[in-house]
């Protein structure tokens, strides 16, 4: 099937068309028609299988340009998910008339008032910004027609559960409501039933899990030679289109530049980009200007590019479905792909939760010697000249030919000196620092076998404790702290830790870099209606 077949109008089909886009995805084909019926739709998808333009597309074409009131509104766990699908319905209102408007906590919420009276038609924002919203009776629902659910399994995770349910009374009775999730919880099924009218099921869950494409394979290794072992890896596979993923904004940068530094043509990507300069940085990676894109997971929702040789788990995924996420950027379109994984000393006990989720062995890799790279290296060069020689017409070289050997050089000579000239643009020093895998083996098995409990409650030398004055008393549960600190600060769900909510008060762990924007934004947030008194935790 054809996005032609799919009775859209000229202007979504030219601007799918610019998009590089000609055939709908699985979850497009069955879902889009539903929703250009004005189905309710409930789509299991998981990201990378289009779902956003599934509901993007049909929503796009029910607006009435015409009208400058918001007609769609887009509901989205974070603030990273919530921008990208913005851009992608920006991308797809191309050529219509058509504005969208991004409400999430951390952005200025005057400059979000002003955006709203301009004149909007599609909504796309996180529950706590557009509760807010509702509440100061700056974003107007009299004329929403369409109401989407994105990831509504991770927002009900992230303790959105009243704030959607909120929202949801708030629309018009009228409307038509889609909810995509990559799972099917009771709690979803509790808001199906509560606010959709007969829903249509689309089911596609791309096979990601039994991935036989490609090839698994983990490095047990200490944290300072991760760089090292990355850069020999894509040198002894010679990788040319590859995706890293990093759990921080900061170690995404980091590591971008010690790439970079070392010759290595790469991006970093997250949230912190404008829109502009994320779309500069895709082109680059799908034109090849870039070979390597770093990333954190949520900036990676959405990528679909064909071609990525490889994916490497920097940072060790703390949760099993982002391995899944991740390693279903490459071998796509039937092709081969690798997934190379890092694990650090007690980080052993991921591996084995990611296996036991994929019903899959990883296996041991052995990181290539200098040697090894040094041996692919001079393969690599001899079949290059043995191509130019047999395959390019070398004749107007002949006059040059002649002037060497006339200056009483031998063909040896000449052919060792170029050698060596060419030789020498060739990347092979690597730093000789110890980075071999650590043994494996029964005992050492065991002595990473310590419980997942004990695990949660180690305290990260990169996250700090905050203290809340808020507790059991005034019914707050941890759900509802990761809701509040997502939503008004727009941190990742993945940067809080541990969180202990005692009697009166409670305490919460977020990674370093993040504790000074979270306690400027808390300080005049609330939590189940009580004011948020933040401070470290003494």
């Amino acid at each position: 099937m054809k996005f032609t077949e799919l009775n859209l109008s000229e202007s979504l089909l030219k601007a799918v068309a610019d998009m590089g886009f000609t055939e709908p995805s699985p979850i497009q084909k069955e879902a889009i028609p539903l929703a250009l019926q004005g189905k309710d739709i409930v789509g299991m998808a998981q990201t990378g299988t289009g779902k956003t333009a599934a509901f993007a597309i049909p929503s796009l074409e029910k607006i009435n340009e015409k009208s400058k009131n918001p007609q769609v509104l887009v509901l989205c766990p974070t603030r990273e998910l919530a921008l990208q699908v913005s851009e992608e319905f920006e991308k797809l209102a191309k050529y219509k008339k058509i504005r969208v408007v991004t409400l999430y906590g951390g952005d200025p919420i005057d400059r979000q008032i002003r955006a709203l009276k301009a004149g909007v038609q599609v909504v796309v924002g996180t529950p706590g910004r557009i509760i807010d919203h509702l509440e100061r009776g700056t974003f107007q629902t009299e004329h929403i027609h369409t109401v989407v659910l994105d990831e509504a399994d991770e927002m009900l995770d992230m303790g959105f559960r009243e704030d959607i349910e909120a929202i949801l009374e708030e629309m018009p009775f009228e409307r038509q409501t889609l909810l995509f999730s990559a799972t099917m919880s009771k709690p979803i099924l509790a808001i199906v039933q509560k606010f959709q009218n007969e829903p249509q099921i689309v089911k596609v869950i791309r096979n990601e899990l039994t991935a036989e494409n490609i090839e698994q394979l983990f490095y047990e290794i200490k944290a300072t030679a991760k760089l090292e072992v990355m850069c020999r890896l894509i040198d002894f596979y010679n990788l040319q289109q590859v995706i890293v993923f990093c759990n921080t904004k900061k170690k995404s940068d980091e590591v971008a530049l010690e790439l970079l530094e070392r010759g290595y043509k790469t991006e970093a990507i997250h949230g912190d980009l404008s829109q502009r300069q994320r779309e500069k940085v895709m082109k680059q990676f799908r034109e090849g200007a870039i070979n390597i894109l770093v990333a954190t997971d949520v900036a990676a929702r959405g990528i679909d590019v064909s071609g990525v040789d490889a994916v490497f788990n920097y940072d060790i995924p703390l949760d099993p479905e982002y391995y899944v996420h991740r390693i279903g950027r490459t071998g796509r379109a039937g092709k081969s792909g690798k997934a190379f994984t890092f694990v650090v000393g007690r980080e052993f006990f991921r591996l084995r939760e990611i296996q036991d989720f994929t019903k899959k062995q990883i296996k041991r890799g052995v990181v290539p010697s200098i040697e090894d790279l040094i041996g692919i290296k001079q393969a690599q060069f001899v079949e290059k000249v043995a191509s130019i020689a047999q395959n390019e017409d070398l004749s107007t070289f002949e006059p040059l030919l002649t002037q060497l050997r006339h200056a009483g050089l031998k063909d040896e000579a000449i052919i060792k000196a170029l050698i060596q000239m060419q030789w020498q643009h060739q990347k092979t020093e690597y730093l000789d620092i110890e980075i071999q895998d650590f043994k494996s083996n029964k005992e050492n098995s065991k002595e990473r076998g310590f419980s997942k409990e004990k695990e949660r409650r180690t305290t990260n030398k990169n996250m700090v404790r905050l203290f809340l004055n808020v507790g059991k008393m005034d019914r707050v549960r941890p759900n509802d702290i990761v809701g509040a600190f997502t939503g008004e600060t727009g941190i990742a769900f993945k940067n809080i830790g541990q969180i202990d909510v005692l009697e009166k008060f409670s305490f919460v762990e977020v990674a370093k870099e993040d504790a000074p924007k979270v306690i400027k934004k808390m300080k005049n947030a609330t939590i189940k209606g009580k004011p948020v008194n933040i401070e470290l935790a003494k």
